[in-house]
């Protein structure tokens, strides 16, 4: 298997803060990684890099065998799939949801005067079905609940046919329900054999879908762990991630946390 991403060394300094310190981090085709940890752990700085929207301040990433600051980035990024807090601020509350999808194509955000062909709109129907907000597609995007809406950003994120697909705490904001509706969708994504290469963003190890593969553990901005994910996912290494004595339990293909006592 190609390594879709490379990471050695990669530090993220601003100013005197440092977001990530020397992270090493690879990620290879069909995997499905889990990025977990507290706030401020820089798992959002690391997804920036792996999003190619940032660059180390040193170290070395490569992404899908390009390394940054030596690619073009602006051809580099239509070959990964985003979807982000920063992202969905930018999508226009007044253009219909399928047109928020198919707009992807073009890499924009808002429909203006570019040509969408009879491929494109299937597409973007298709991959509206695949998480359950086809009967969505010409409702105006502002009006969908945070739940619809955070649906419609991944099937967005999916329209290029990424080669890495990249979800920054995709069940943030949503209810029970909804959460656990998001969660079987991505699962059902990870068993696809044809998807990308995935990593997702959470805080919590109930958001891990069946089928994610490997986990890594971030604490200010430093690797605790990394690996396979029934490996890692461990009370020692949560302990150490977040800084108090965990348990964690699995049952059957989910996970569970909390805290002693």
């Amino acid at each position: 298997m190609s390594d879709v991403l490379q990471m050695a060394g990669v530090t993220v300094r601003r100013g005197d803060a440092v977001l990530l310190d020397e992270v090493n981090w690879d990620v290879a085709e069909g995997e499905r990684w889990v990025v977990l940890g507290p706030n401020g752990a820089g798992k959002t700085t690391l997804l920036q890099v792996a999003a190619a929207r940032i660059h180390p301040t040193s170290g070395v990433a490569a992404v899908l065998e390009e390394v940054l600051g030596t690619v073009d980035v602006f051809e580099l990024r239509p070959r990964i799939g985003l979807s982000s807090a920063a992202l969905a601020e930018r999508l226009p509350g007044g253009e219909r949801v399928a047109d928020v999808v198919v707009t992807a194509s073009y890499g924009v955000v808002g429909r203006w005067r570019e040509a969408y062909d009879a491929l494109d709109h299937a597409r973007a129907a298709e991959l509206l079905a695949a998480m359950g907000v086809a009967h969505l597609a010409d409702r105006l995007y502002g009006t969908l609940s945070e739940g619809e809406r955070k649906r419609v950003q991944i099937a967005r994120a999916l329209m290029t046919d990424p080669e890495l697909l990249l979800l920054d705490e995709p069940a943030a904001g949503l209810d029970l329900g909804g959460r656990e509706d998001l969660v079987r969708r991505l699962g059902d994504l990870a068993a696809d054999a044809g998807a990308p290469a995935m990593v997702l963003v959470t805080h919590h190890v109930e958001e891990i879908p069946p089928g994610f593969t490997h986990l890594l553990l971030l604490r200010a901005g430093r690797v605790v762990a990394a690996g396979p994910l029934p490996d890692t996912l461990t009370a020692d290494h949560l302990a150490e991630t977040f800084g108090m004595p965990l348990t964690v339990e699995r049952h059957g293909d989910r996970w569970t946390a909390r805290a002693f006592g």
